[in-house]
């Protein structure tokens, strides 16, 4: 007997690819559902912020330097899922790196985590002034100056950095005029700067430093974001460049949450694990 057609039942080959359709239409609506949502932009953030997106981690190196100093901290903060951002620090006066760094900051989406190491630490101070979305501050060995202030005045303030016999002023001359730049004499560059860190490392870094205006030192602060932005401090014990005792009371005046570390200047080179734990506790807890 025949069946009618609308009777008929579906053969098991029929019923497989019925199957298979369904599930492939399951999973494409699947993926322009919500979970697309926490897809990870271009720029490395997530695309949504806030299906527990981390903030970006803005890294600021200081004088005699560049952002390289930021490699180890940079690989750590990005293997635990930080986008991060490591700017060139001009060095050629507190305002106008002040006004660089924040067009930087301008350009970031979503809650930043900003950290300055040394001079750094003056120009994230003015930087991050007005921007609402820097959540916390995290000085490392750092300037941390009121409005008013300038690193070169701080650094008179209390005994025990060895920076002004160790500079040598060089001059120069560039299309907007001459001045005088500071470099520290190589063969003081590793008792100095990075006692902790291997000799023939030093040696490269003293060839490869890069100077800070002795004007641009001298620039009195403008703003202190930190009156406003919760900040962490690290103060390195044995920082010859910067004394100790001056990066205790800027912590102390900033009411910083405060972890100090036998350390020479440049802890985030020699500590790159304490430096990374630090810049997560002010995520953790302000973001």
């Amino acid at each position: 007997m025949t069946v009618p057609a609308a009777h008929r039942t579906p053969s098991r080959r029929r019923v497989r690819r019925a199957g298979a359709l369904a599930l492939l239409l399951t999973s494409a609506a699947l993926a322009t559902g919500p979970a697309a949502t926490t897809a990870t932009a271009a720029d490395g953030t997530d695309a949504a912020r806030g299906h527990g997106a981390k903030p970006t981690v803005v890294l600021v190196h200081g004088a005699f330097a560049d952002a390289s100093g930021w490699n180890d901290v940079v690989d750590r903060l990005q293997h635990a899922g930080y986008p991060v951002v490591a700017p060139p620090n001009p060095l050629r006066g507190l305002g106008n790196d002040s006004t660089y760094v924040a067009s930087v900051l301008k350009s970031v989406k979503g809650p930043i985590i900003l950290a300055g190491h040394s001079y750094g630490g003056a120009v994230i101070s003015g930087a991050a002034a007005g921007n609402p979305n820097v959540k916390a501050l995290v000085y490392i060995a750092a300037f941390m100056p009121d409005k008013g202030e300038s690193p070169a005045g701080l650094s008179t303030k209390f005994p025990g950095s060895e920076l002004g016999t160790a500079v040598r002023p060089v001059p120069y001359t560039d299309a907007t005029g001459s001045g005088t730049d500071l470099y520290i004499q190589n063969d003081k560059f590793h008792s100095v700067f990075a006692a902790d860190l291997p000799e023939e490392q030093t040696r490269v870094m003293a060839t490869e430093q890069r100077p800070v205006t002795a004007a641009g030192f001298a620039e009195k602060a403008t703003a202190a974001a930190w009156k406003t932005i919760p900040s962490w401090f690290l103060v390195a014990r044995q920082d010859k460049a910067i004394a100790p005792d001056l990066e205790r009371f800027e912590a102390k005046r900033a009411k910083s949450h405060t972890v100090e570390i036998d350390s020479s200047h440049v802890a985030m080179m020699s500590h790159p694990d304490v430096v990374t734990r630090l810049i997560e506790q002010a995520a953790g807890a302000t973001c």
